[in-house]
């Protein structure tokens, strides 16, 4: 049994194929973190070194990655009681029991032919039962991706959530001064690896999106002395292309869930109105029309329903309207302003920035408006962005004075925040879809 899993770019071609190992019959999983609650204590967990060719590197990108996931903790090796636990054979589930393991995960790297064949198992400590297993096929050069994949598979197992480590981020690099800042995408692994530019900086750029489907990400650009402008650029080809001809201002490009349209607002004067442009035939649909400001779109992953920002109440607030367009029902009514709403790939939440006397924060409401909670707030957090799982968002926060935004990353819960490395100062992150699927 086999699957071939597709290449996220061509710079890093993978011809990845996976297949399962053996289970036994009577094993039953009792490893679950239940995260509904929200009262989650981390998971104790070893991630043994894997034997073989680039073992160490595979197993430490899964431990790093469940940590960062903070919903386990991943044990330090010194604790360890067995240092190479054999593959073939079972753990010695007594020793590991006893130094405090709930779960552990045992794998090697070795060769095959001209590609590396990296596999691993997780097992339940206190029944002595594997509960997952997987091999895969892989060109050396993809040892880090594979490490991710295996995170994916161990954590949907134990949580029942969907994966989000086989996934890459989007940002806008920002370096010099606060006043002459030079600004860049760059695109990396979610835990701030294999950092590369997809522009050069001699245009600025701003609120990048991805794709929920492909390989492309829809951001402004602006040249000096000219009208800011929505391009759409495919990771994969390099091709970028100008989205419509209008004469105005646009901004907040967002994709529609299918990938087809792009919703986007567009400047008029002193007001803002939002429209949808179908990517391949390039015509537009006017879907509101007030004299207000209306920005930063976003669909439902359904397609028919569209959250959005506007100041037609005197303030920024928030507002839901059907995809065709319409008046619109004002969502938000809590103190200060909301702005920048996501609606999660789950459909059960919509993330905002909110701006009260005390500061930003980053919150969630259902798409009803009940519910509201802030996750985390400070002097200046903006732009939420979720993960493909619906678990995650990523933000930035900028402490003001000379200094500049870094990135974020906080769960659903509140419980969960750190921060997300990248080279210098960061904004406006947007997440990839899942490369592949962790099984």
């Amino acid at each position: 049994m086999g699957r071939a899993l597709a290449s996220p770019t061509r710079r890093r071609l993978l011809a990845l194929s996976g297949a399962a190992l053996l289970v036994p019959a009577a094993a039953k999983a009792e490893l679950v973190i239940d995260l509904r609650g929200g009262s989650f204590q981390p998971m104790p967990i070893a991630v043994a070194d894997f034997g073989g060719e680039s073992g160490v590197l595979v197993s430490g990108v899964i431990s790093n990655n469940l940590k960062r996931s903070g919903y386990f903790n991943p044990i330090d090796k010194s604790r360890h009681p067995e240092k190479n636990p054999p593959f073939d054979a079972a753990p010695q589930f007594d020793a590991w029991k006893a130094a405090g393991v709930q779960a552990l995960v045992t794998g090697r790297v070795s060769r095959d032919g001209g590609r590396i064949k990296a596999e691993f198992r997780l097992w339940d400590v206190a029944t002595g039962t594997q509960t997952d297993g997987q091999q895969y096929f892989t060109d050396p050069n993809n040892a880090r991706r594979v490490g991710h994949i295996i995170s994916d598979a161990v954590y949907t197992k134990v949580t029942g959530v969907g994966g989000f480590f086989d996934t890459r981020v989007v940002f806008v690099d920002e370096s010099g001064t606060k006043e002459n800042r030079r600004k860049r995408l760059a695109i990396m692994d979610q835990d701030g690896a294999n950092v590369r530019y997809l522009t050069n900086g001699d245009v600025s750029v701003v609120t990048p999106r991805y794709s929920p489907v492909s390989q492309e990400v829809t951001y402004m650009s602006q040249r000096l002395g000219e009208q800011p402008r929505v391009h759409v650029l495919n990771i994969e080809t390099g091709q970028r292309q100008i989205v419509g001809n209008f004469p105005d201002m646009t901004s907040s490009p967002r994709f529609s869930p299918n990938g087809g349209k792009i919703v986007l607002s567009l400047q008029q004067g002193g007001n803002a109105n939002l429209y949808a442009m179908d990517i391949g035939s390039r015509t537009t649909t006017r879907l509101t029309s007030t004299g207000a400001i209306d920005t930063s779109p976003s669909y439902s992953p359904d397609g028919t329903q569209i959250v959005f920002e506007s100041d037609r109440g005197g303030s920024q607030q928030l507002y839901l309207m059907g995809a065709g367009g319409g008046e619109g029902k004002r969502l938000s009514f809590g103190q200060g302003s909301y702005s920048q709403p996501s609606w999660s790939p789950r459909g059960d939440l919509i993330a905002f920035t909110k701006r009260t006397s005390g500061g930003f924060g980053i919150g969630v409401m259902r798409p009803d408006g009940s519910g509201e909670r802030l996750l985390t707030e400070g002097f200046h957090n903006e732009a939420p962005n979720w993960a493909p799982n619906g678990q995650y968002l990523m933000f930035f926060r900028d402490p003001g004075g000379q200094s500049g935004g870094k990135l974020y990353m906080v769960d659903i819960t509140g419980r969960v925040e750190l921060p997300v490395p990248t080279p210098a100062f960061a904004s406006d992150p947007t997440w990839s879809p899942l490369l592949t699927a962790a099984r």
